[in-house]
Order: C-alpha cells, then structure tokens, then sequence
C-alpha cells in the first residue's frame, strides 16, 4: 500500500467526469487500498478516486463503522432531507451547511465486480452522497448553503 497525494482545491481533474471501471483485477485492489491508507492518513471518512488524480469511479467510504468500497456507484433512491456541517479532503479548513437526503440506497460493485445495494442514514448517506459527486465533478461548495469559520467545527 501506498499514500497518494490528495488534490486541492483549484485541479482541474476535480471537475471532471469519472470513467466506469470494467477491468476489476490486482491493479483495481491495489488502487482501493492505496485509497483506504490515504483516506485514513488523512483522517477522512470517505475519498473518491478523482480527488488522487485518477478519473475513474472508485470510493472508498469507512463512518466507522467499516471500509465500505464502491466501484460503479450509482445512488438508486433518496428519501428527506438533512442539513449539517460539511468539508472536503480536498478543500482543508473549508467547511459549510449543505443539505443532502436523510437516506439513500447505492447500487454499486465490489472489488470483485459482485453487485451490491448499501442503504446510509444521516453521516453515511452524506458521506455516499458527497463521493459520488465527485464521479460527476461535482464539489461539495456547490451544495453549501453557507460557508463557516473552522473554529465553529467540533474536532
């Protein structure tokens, strides 16, 4: 396993469109735990691959409550609302409001290519909502509904 670098703010790759996965192989495991340690590292609840410069639709979710790794994800069905305080590995001692659904279910693969469906509550339907944007080039500044000082964040 390695650490990869975390892109910030102002990459251009951050904005772009991810590409399916169709090949799951040694390289596919390798990029999954390489994203695991890095998101870790960082201490981060989720990464996605664009945000390591790899435009491919790769995450790698852990809310602690396990890894969760999604390949292809793809968010099925939503229901209500939730507003609270979001950030980004990729924007540090950036954080806003943002509202997102209170659950959503997930279709997406696993390291193997076997289907899955992930139902998340409250952080983890957050955390799934928030990834998966990041396929899409999608930034979570563009959901929030007001920017907050760092200090107003409980560490």
């Amino acid at each position: 396993m390695a650490l990869r670098t975390i892109l910030k703010d102002g990459e251009e790759v951050l904005t772009k469109k991810s590409r399916p996965v169709e090949v799951f192989d040694q390289r596919l495991h390798m990029l999954l735990d390489d994203m695991a340690e890095t998101m870790r590292h960082a201490d981060g609840i989720g990464l996605a691959a664009p945000q390591i410069g790899i435009l491919r639709r790769v995450v790698v979710i852990d809310v602690g409550e396990g890894l969760l790794e999604l390949i292809n994800p793809e968010i099925i069905s939503e229901k209500g609302t939730q507003e609270d305080i979001e950030g980004c590995l990729s924007f540090p001692a950036q954080y806003g409001y943002t509202v997102r659904p209170k659950s959503v279910k997930v279709k997406a693969q696993n390291r193997d290519g076997k289907v899955h469906t992930f139902k998340g509550e409250d952080l983890l339907a957050r955390a799934f909502c928030h990834e998966i944007d990041h396929l899409d080039g999608i930034l979570f500044k563009s959901h929030v509904t007001r920017m907050i000082d760092p200090d107003e964040v409980e560490k």
